[in-house]
């Protein structure tokens, strides 16, 4: 064990290694948010269906969901600089692929590569600075991280909306790859071992039930918010995904040198935090999903102007990233998530009830403020909970939170796409009904647009509905978050760690 792991912090010359982790993870998370508007564009150029181009979104995040419970083992096995330097590498060779792909096959395989260093890259940036920030410190570095973490998603899809407008869709990876290169150079220059290398053994078979457990759970949540979920496939990848998770949670408790501590559980505001975490994830991904679809779907909003909208509240939320991060380091997270879940249930209660006349400039005012309530919320949970963890099972609480969000993000977006989907029939169905129409007779297809608009508001508005009542559970929750006693060492105090109930 690095015996002064923080005490020690002060001899690393910590912001040009912050600086290297920062840009890494901005490309990586710029990357993803560029492709989400460049998709139709990418599915005309390469002749492929909805379907199949959903895979370049759907394959990136399997294989980040998969690696990320590896990247505990990968943290203790190898060196922060050598897994850095690799981990960035792979992206850039990634992202070289798909800048020159001609056909499908090329950009998946490029995406794939891509997806391997980003699913390292998000872990390591997190351990790393819980290692090299002193405790009395960690809110305001976890807040410097969060940075990264919301200014890529802020220009992403104004960026992409004006690209795919005026380039070819190629020229998304070539802007993000001098950027990657950058990252590499810096890490090479000034990126220090900063955690310990112990050598572990890999557990093989626990690597391939954690592949299909995670992947599998994943794969089905995904495939449920757009095939249903009574489709075949969702219903064998779940199956098949929560039964490899049980064998791997089973097999990670008896061995001695697990790959993935679920030992971290035994912390109770490790665990608490990593439940709101979780439940939080899962309302953010309302306005993430739906509003895209009813700005440009309803609206007719191009991919610019819905980018637009969109920016203030993400500029806004970096902004108060860092600023949340010196708040919680004075006062805990209890109250900055109290008052953040407070706005959050707000605003997201504001966006259940949208009509083909919402202004835009309410549209705006809401995001903005719904972000500035999330801003309280993603990094000071976190830190509450890794606090209370030992800093020898940082990376194995790091990896377990990122893992959790992962899969909370994708069931989600699935909970509440298949939500707005249900909805949105059962209206269209009973308008139908009401305004005695055949739906078959080409005279009603006037009517029948509008029914389908009318309906589709609906849809997306019981939603919002559904993430409002998920931020409630949140909120309450948020009220049993202590600060807990923390040693130099960066462990919490014997008396103050309590297992968390059964």
């Amino acid at each position: 064990m690095n015996k002064n792991s923080n005490a020690g912090a002060a001899t690393y010359k910590k912001w040009p290694i912050v600086m290297a982790l920062l840009i890494g993870a901005f490309v990586s998370i710029l990357n993803q948010t560029l492709m989400n508007v460049a998709l139709p564009h990418m599915m005309a150029d390469l002749n492929v269906t909805e379907t199949t181009i959903q895979w370049l979104v759907t394959g990136f995040m399997l294989v980040n969901g998969v690696l990320i419970p590896v990247s505990a083992y990968l943290m203790e096995r190898f060196s922060t600089r050598t897994l850095f330097i690799s981990a960035t590498s792979l992206f850039a060779l990634g992202t070289l692929i798909c800048g020159i792909g001609l056909d499908f096959t090329m950009v998946l395989i490029g995406r794939i590569i891509q997806a391997a260093g980003a699913g390292v890259l998000m872990p390591l940036m997190t351990v790393v600075f819980l290692s090299i920030f002193p405790i009395e410190k960690r809110g305001q570095a976890m807040g410097t991280m969060g940075i990264a973490m919301v200014f890529a998603p802020a220009i992403g899809p104004t960026l992409s909306g004006w690209i795919v407008e005026h380039h070819p869709w190629n020229m998304l990876f070539w802007i993000v790859l001098p950027f990657s290169i950058l990252s590499i150079i810096l890490g090479i220059i000034f990126m220090k071992n900063v955690t310990e290398v112990s050598r572990p053994k890999l557990d093989y078979f626990s690597v391939v039930l954690s592949t299909l457990g995670f992947g599998g759970v994943l794969y089905g949540f995904s495939e449920a918010g757009s095939a249903g979920w009574g489709a075949i496939e969702v219903i064998i990848s779940l199956i098949v995904g929560v039964a490899a998770v049980a064998l791997f949670l089973w097999r990670q408790l008896r061995s001695k040198h697990p790959m993935l501590e679920f030992r971290v559980f035994k912390y109770d505001m490790f665990s608490l935090t990593t439940i709101i975490n979780v439940v939080v994830t899962m309302a953010m991904y309302a306005a993430m999903i739906l509003l895209p679809i009813y700005l440009q779907t309803i609206r007719g909003f191009s991919p610019l102007e819905s980018g637009l909208l969109l920016m203030p509240g993400a500029i806004l939320m970096g902004i108060m990233s860092p600023i949340t991060g010196i708040i919680f380091d004075r006062i805990g997270a209890r109250w900055l998530a109290v008052v953040g879940l407070a706005i959050t249930i707000v605003t997201t209660w504001e966006f259940s009830k949208l009509s083909d006349s919402t202004t835009y400039t309410h549209l705006i005012f809401m995001y903005t403020a719904r972000m500035f309530g999330m801003s309280m919320l993603m990094m000071p949970i976190q830190t509450a909970g890794l606090n209370q963890l030992p800093s020898r099972l940082n990376a194995h609480g790091t990896a377990m939170s990122n893992t959790l969000r992962t899969i909370a993000g994708a069931l989600g977006t699935a909970l509440l796409v298949s939500v707005m989907s249900s909805q949105t029939k059962e209206r269209a169905a009973e308008l139908i009904v009401s305004a005695g129409i055949n739906p078959k007779d080409p005279a009603n297809a006037e009517a029948l647009a509008q029914i389908t608009k009318e309906a589709t508001i609906h849809g997306i508005d019981y939603a919002f509905v559904i993430a409002t009542g998920i931020t409630v559970i949140a909120f309450v929750l948020s009220f049993f978050i202590r600060k807990v006693k923390i040693n130099k060492e960066g462990q919490a105090k014997k008396v103050e760690v309590k297992p968390a109930k059964a």
